[in-house]
């Protein structure tokens, strides 16, 4: 799909596995934590496009309520239009109780995929799970 000459993306991205660990607790309730995320790709997008595989580092603040603020490195690495390759994405984010979500930018794209610029979001709820919705906008340069 294209939008303003941009090309976009939709994919759900399965969560393998969440090794998230805290490493400061507060007295107050609040904390912070660092989470490693295996996902399995999404399989065919169609249009010579697939995720086969992604994984995500965060860095998270937890309020006394149970929200959090975090700040994200994505990898993707797949087929974008035919073209073979790896994304790194860096993000911020936020979940409130009752949806994770998240706005990344494209900081680096290998292999056929050089030059591929853009940026992604996705919104999740408790009722997503084990599954990531992420959309991706780029342009292929």
């Amino acid at each position: 799909m294209y939008r303003g000459g941009m090309a976009i993306l939709q994919t759900k991205l399965e969560i393998k596995s969440w090794d998230e660990q805290r490493y400061r607790e507060v007295p107050d309730g609040t904390g912070y934590a660092r989470a490693e995320v295996v996902l399995a790709g999404s399989g065919p997008a169609g249009g010579g496009t697939e995720v086969s595989a992604a994984n995500f580092e965060a860095l998270m603040y937890y309020r006394a309520d149970g929200t959090s603020t975090y700040v994200t490195l994505m990898t993707l690495t797949g087929t974008v239009d035919g073209r073979n390759g790896t994304l790194v994405l860096a993000g911020t984010g936020r979940y409130d109780g009752t949806s994770a979500s998240g706005e990344y930018r494209v900081v680096d794209a290998t292999g056929e995929l050089a030059g591929l610029t853009g940026t992604a979001a996705s919104v999740s709820t408790h009722a997503d799970y084990p599954y990531m919705p992420l959309t991706l906008t780029y342009d292929l340069g």
